[in-house]
């Protein structure tokens, strides 16, 4: 669909920085809402027929709950941002409710199977996922620069909800990740020879500040596609990262191979690195640090993932060596 409101929707986005995926989303959902109603402008419309939709979402299409969060987001930020209106008040809508489970981990028997049926980018992905606790997405992202061989870290930039942090990289994947990094500079050289090659994409902020970094070695992805692509914002040709699809495809089909009965996937690393650092006797603040967690209630559920004490200790008891009869 094709329209000037929607490319005012699209130009509003963008000004506000958000990420392609988000335009993308917002788009969706936005235009899903105008065609559900008719096709009526949303001017026309206002908080009544927001909530006949968001209804229609959860009853009839049984939508989860988190995509009735963001179709409903999309929807507040086109009349809150685009049309300069109050949408109305949501807080005592009965958004359909997520069912508390607890998440799939896998036990380290299972982790080193699923590496030995993963090979390329997808095995390096999940190892760094599994390794460093990182999100898929965060994964994709990841620049050369952002990973620090001497003081073992990882810089995770704009994570979820647009949040930094730094977390831990095992020296283990050291020799694979400068191998890697090879083939990348070789790539990179490849490109810069190309006449049309528009550097890589860079956020508006850091572009604007670091106008040469596009062109740089250290801001190139760590996991690059294998073609050039056309940026659909600047049209510039670029090399964008590999998509999360494909990682999460070659974990799937994984996971299958390696005779995996569990519900697993690439976020199913990053619980397991969580719960495995629990079980080591990591301490509860130090894990909501490393996954980037800005409620420890949202890092507890690990605790009762190993069904032990609320914060996961090991009793000093354990350590006396002594039988208590």
């Amino acid at each position: 669909m094709k329209s000037p409101f929607l490319q005012q929707i699209r130009d509003c986005i963008r000004v506000k920085n958000y990420s392609i995926k988000t335009e993308q989303t917002y788009l969706h959902w936005t235009v899903n809402f105008i065609r559900y109603h008719n096709m009526r402008h949303p001017k026309d419309m206002g908080e009544n027929e927001i909530r006949v939709y968001l209804n229609h979402l959860a009853l009839d299409k049984n939508v989860s709950p988190s995509t009735q969060k963001i179709a409903l987001n999309a929807i507040v930020f086109t009349y809150r941002h685009v049309l300069n209106r109050d949408p109305g008040d949501f807080s005592d809508f009965h958004r359909a409710k997520a069912p508390k489970k607890l998440p799939t981990v896998l036990m380290p028997s299972e982790i080193s199977s699923l590496f030995q049926q993963l090979q390329g980018d997808a095995k390096l992905c999940a190892a760094l996922m599994y390794g460093s606790g990182l999100r898929v997405m965060e994964t994709v992202r990841l620049r050369i620069q952002d990973i620090d061989f001497d003081r073992l870290s990882v810089l995770v930039r704009d994570g979820k909800g647009r949040k930094s942090r730094i977390t831990t990289l095992a020296p283990e994947l050291c020799p694979v990740l400068r191998n890697h990094i090879n083939y990348i500079r070789s790539l990179f050289e490849k490109d810069r020879l190309e006449p049309n090659w528009g550097g890589v994409y860079l956020p508006y902020a850091l572009a604007k500040k670091y106008p040469k970094a596009p062109f740089e070695l250290g801001w190139q992805y760590l996991f690059p596609a294998q073609h050039f692509s056309n940026d659909p914002r600047s049209d510039k040709q670029r090399r964008h990262h590999i998509g999360e699809q494909s990682v999460q495809r070659a974990v799937k089909s994984a996971v299958k191979r390696a005779n995996i009965h569990k519900p697993a996937t690439c976020h199913s690393l990053r619980h397991s690195f969580a719960t495995h650092l629990l079980e080591r006797g990591a301490d509860i603040r130090t894990i909501q640090a490393q996954l980037g967690h800005s409620d420890v209630r949202t890092t507890e559920i690990y605790t009762h993932v190993l069904n032990r004490g609320g914060h996961a200790v090991r009793s000093p008891l354990s350590d006396l060596g002594t039988d208590i009869d």
